[in-house]
């Protein structure tokens, strides 16, 4: 069974209209699951349809080691992203997992990745979706 983990912090907006979107078009084979930084992150998740959910900084650590492949906001991979919201010790996880990794750009978090197009969220999503679909192929 392969994991695609999705990881969010704040309100989980992001995270649940990824979820929304992945959810229709993942294989059998694939377990959707979510971890927030917060509960209320996790919660929207997880009522967008995520299988399974978990919340804080040991639910990251633990679920990037296992995942195939994670999705979220590029500030998931900063130590003190999401308005300090992940720790060190998450960036560290995440970005150390051998986890194909999807991220969407925000501009909130400081972060301006060359060569990316100024797009809408949706429009981010719905090639995040595409991308992940594509990493789970390989």
């Amino acid at each position: 069974m392969k994991r695609v983990l999705i990881i969010d912090g704040q309100g989980g907006g992001m995270g649940a209209q990824l979820a929304k979107l992945l959810l229709p078009k993942l294989p059998a084979d694939c377990e959707l699951l979510a971890v927030g930084t917060n509960v209320l992150a996790t919660s929207a998740m997880l009522k967008a349809g995520a299988v399974r959910g978990a919340t804080g900084e040991n639910a990251v650590v633990y679920n990037a080691a296992r995942a195939d492949v994670i999705l979220g906001p590029i500030g998931i991979l900063m130590a003190n992203g999401i308005m300090g919201e992940v720790s060190p010790k998450m960036s560290v996880a995440i970005s150390g997992s051998e986890a194909a990794k999807v991220l969407i750009p925000a501009s909130g978090c400081g972060i301006f990745v060359a060569g990316t197009q100024d797009c809408r969220l949706d429009e981010y999503l719905q090639n995040a979706v595409a991308l992940t679909l594509r990493a789970l192929d390989a």
